[in-house]
This record gives structure tokens, sequence and C-alpha cells, in this order.
């Protein structure tokens, strides 16, 4: 079943208040900080919903708060796909869905990445399979959307700050939105 845009508000309205994971922001302020820092760079529409929408997973398998303490992995970059997919291109879906790869790459790219990761984050790169080795890294780096996987993994890790002023969730579902009636 294909999630519309009031399911989206809805997930937000009613789940964005969880902390994420360990963050001092919630999942909805990662979520518009997300979306602000794409804007800024000035991505496109697509990569800007994706920047968005990249957690949606989080809220729609919900595991509580922290659940890498507890070992788990929620998979969210998959969670959300089968809810996407009849409603956005794969221009979105992609970035989603590469996010988590995007940061077991640049792990094995990029010298002062991995010390900039936050606590939290650690705990799910190894739950999330670890740094890629180098045949890993090359593979994903061939992959279709991976440079905006790569983008949006930046702004993710970025996206945590106290009482950041950001557009609200209005501005980012009428982008979501756009691309949606784009796509149709």
């Amino acid at each position: 079943m294909a999630l519309s845009l009031e399911d989206i508000r809805g997930l937000f309205e009613q789940h964005g208040a969880q902390a994420y994971s360990g963050e001092p922001v919630t999942q909805l302020e990662h979520a518009l900080q997300s979306g602000a820092l794409a804007e800024e760079e000035g991505a496109s529409d697509e990569l800007v919903a994706a920047a968005f929408l990249h957690d949606l997973g989080h809220l729609l398998n919900r595991q509580g708060e922290t659940p890498t303490e507890r070992g788990i992995d929620d998979l969210h970059q998959y969670y959300a796909l089968p809810f996407l997919r009849p409603i956005l291109p794969e221009s979105v879906l992609e970035p989603i869905r590469l996010h988590v790869d995007a940061k077991r790459y640049l792990c094995a790219t990029d010298e002062a990445y991995f010390s900039c990761l936050s606590l939290d984050s650690v705990r799910s790169l190894q739950l999330q399979g670890g740094i890629f080795d180098a045949e890993g890294a090359q593979a994903f780096a061939a992959r279709p959307f991976a440079d905006d996987a790569v983008r949006l993994r930046r702004w993710d890790d970025l996206a945590k700050v106290a009482g950041k002023e950001t557009p609200g969730l209005d501005h980012y579902l009428q982008i979501v939105e756009s691309v949606m009636q784009r796509h149709a």
C-alpha cells in the first residue's frame, strides 16, 4: 500500500517528537534539518525530498529510542521503500536506500569521516555491516545514485543541531507533493 502525503504528515505529527537515537534532536527536527541542508546546497527537489524522507523508516518500524543500544538494526533504509515506491521516483528512493551504505563507503574512503560520527552512528555502523573493504567501496561508488546518497549521508550527519531554525513540515511536504505530481 502506498503512503499518501497525508499519511506522511500523520507519521511526522504522531511520531516525529520521538528522540532521534541519542541525538539532541527529534525525528522531525532531523528530517527538517536534512531537507534544509539539501536546499541550502542547491539540491534538486528530488534530492531534497530524499533528504527529508530518508529516515521515514524509523517512524514506520518503531523500535523505541536508540535501538542500537539493544543491538537492533531496524533496517530503516529499506522499511519505507515499499510504501514510497508507488508515489516517488528512483531519484528519491535510491538515495534513501543507499544512505546507510554511503556511511560505510565514507568510512572506507575519507580518513576524517569516521572521527566525525556520533556515538549512535558508530554503533549502528557495526550493526549495518561495518566499514566497506576496498571492493565494497568500489562497488558502492559504481551504483546509480551513489553520489546523491553520499551527499544525503553528509547532510544526515550534520542534521543533529538542537534548536536549529528550519522551514516547517508543510514546506517539505509541498516539495514531496511536487515530486509526486511530476512522477505520476
